[in-house]
């Protein structure tokens, strides 16, 4: 497969600099400039696990079983109970988001969701698409699998697998699937959008050592029991490491991997040098004036940032049980640690808010039906748990952290996104890039603030890598 390498600007370079940052690059990837990239992909064994603590059949239980979304009385008048009672401290005077989730707008969005949400309304509209389960390695796999809007029988879409992140969930992919579901330019895809095990409706792992490369094994195998040997992969935030694992695992099986978040842990020269030059000398390392807008200055915009938005990954990565606990017996809790996400990885700006931009963005009713799927399954606990799994041991020396990925890329930057990935570090890690989009706007969670953006990037990207295979 041909790896398609950008890097034209280094090509142009006389000065002797620009030969030596070359010379550095071609060292660190093991590419050369402008040609067919002679390495043959490394993969990582597929393996197999078991999750549950009850003992494995002799045979694989292949049955696919319709799922309908349901709820009672009782969930809301529980619901209800716990609202009426929560108890809030005193928030500080004009406080924004400085110090996490503002308090007195807490109290607002308490008042509509005890007063004015309808949850029962919500549960049909997540029924509006047909939902399924499967037993895979001892996990119920919820998971919706969208056919083409007006297909007949027999035909068939581009199959294309959306994968969400934490703290998201299946619904946040409701306002891109019609996008993706109609024909357009004589594209059109079937859509399979699974909950990662230990989120919403799929079984939590019982057991301990559920990493991303499990849940790539685990959605490979669903992909296959649905009947496709061949397919598309679309994830941001968990979901983009858990789509770069399978194509890692299975890399004959992914026509095309696109993603939203760009998870490059790959820390080498060429990434130093670039970012000790690029804001003096961007052209020479490769970045262009977005590149530098993203990333400079380094310090404010990555370091601290970081260091503001990271403390629940701090938490859910060492004792996610203890803070979970909480979390699980009180929906107003879980709200407030939920949607404060919403608001901070939307925009950073939004720390300056009353309202942190939750209602600029996004519908309460929106963000109060993803709150309701970790409340009404318990799956907060589970979903943190996650974290703790992936971050033990030496994360630099995991397999899937040194092996390349050679599947034709597309990666989509959106400006407000926690992090910057140029181009130039991408493909440090993903090597047959074939589209990289710097968005125009939009934040974290992609699908959702800006669905249009999103499936139109996907569009472009699809149509690019069926041209190629042409």
């Amino acid at each position: 497969m041909q790896s398609l390498v950008p890097y034209k600007h280094f090509i142009s370079f006389s000065s002797k600099y620009g030969l030596k940052l070359l010379g550095l690059y071609k060292a660190a990837s093991g590419l050369d400039v402008g040609q067919k990239c002679q390495r043959r992909a490394s993969t990582i064994p597929m393996g197999d696990g078991w999750w549950s603590r009850e003992k494995r059949p002799t045979a694989d239980d292949l049955r696919i079983h319709p799922f309908k979304i349901e709820t009672s009385v009782e969930e809301t008048q529980d619901l209800h109970t716990r609202l009426d009672k929560a108890r809030l401290p005193l928030p500080l005077e004009d406080s924004c988001f400085y110090n996490g989730f503002n308090l007195s707008y807490l109290r607002k969005v308490i008042y509509y969701w005890r007063n004015q949400f309808d949850w029962q309304k919500q549960v049909n509209v997540l029924n509006c698409y047909p939902h399924f389960k499967t037993n895979i390695e001892g996990l119920n796999v919820h998971f919706i699998y969208c056919k083409p809007y007006g297909a007949s029988a027999g035909q068939r879409g581009k199959p294309l697998m959306l994968l969400h992140g934490w703290p998201g969930s299946f619904y946040e992919f409701y306002w891109i699937l019609p996008l993706l579901l109609t024909s357009q330019d004589d594209l059109v895809f079937e859509v399979i959008c699974p909950s990662i095990p230990g989120y919403g409706y799929s079984d939590a792992p019982q057991l301990e050592g559920f990493n991303t490369l499990a849940a790539a094994r685990i959605f490979l195998k669903l992909m296959e029991r649905l009947g496709f040997s061949q397919f598309y992969l679309q994830g941001g935030d968990w979901g983009s490491i858990i789509a770069t694992n399978m194509a890692q695992i299975k890399p004959d099986s992914v026509k095309g991997l696109h993603l939203n978040m760009i998870p490059v842990t790959t820390v080498n020269p060429i990434i130093l040098l670039s970012l000790l030059l690029g804001s003096r000398f961007p052209t020479l390392v490769g970045f262009n004036e977005k590149d530098v807008k993203r990333l400079y200055p380094y310090i404010q915009k990555n370091v601290f940032s970081m260091l503001r938005e990271t403390g629940y990954l701090h938490i859910q990565a060492t004792k996610p049980d203890t803070a979970g606990c909480g979390l699980n017996d009180s929906p107003v809790g879980l709200a407030a640690y939920i949607l404060e996400k919403f608001s901070s990885w939307t925009d950073p700006q939004n720390i300056h808010l009353h309202d942190g931009g939750l209602e600029r963005q996004f519908s309460l009713d929106d963000l109060l039906t993803n709150v309701m799927i970790y409340w009404t399954t318990s799956s907060i606990v589970s979903s943190m748990r996650f974290y703790k799994e992936n971050f033990q041991g030496n994360l630099w020396k995991r397999e899937h952290t040194r092996t390349g990925v050679y599947v034709p890329t597309g990666l989509a930057a959106f400006p407000e996104d926690l992090l910057h990935c140029p181009p130039l570090w991408a493909w440090q890690k993903y090597k047959n890039v074939v589209s990289y989009s710097y968005m125009p706007s939009g934040g974290h969670f992609a699908a959702l603030q800006e669905p249009q953006l999103l499936a139109s990037d996907i569009r472009q990207f699809v149509t690019k890598v069926e041209a190629l295979k042409k």
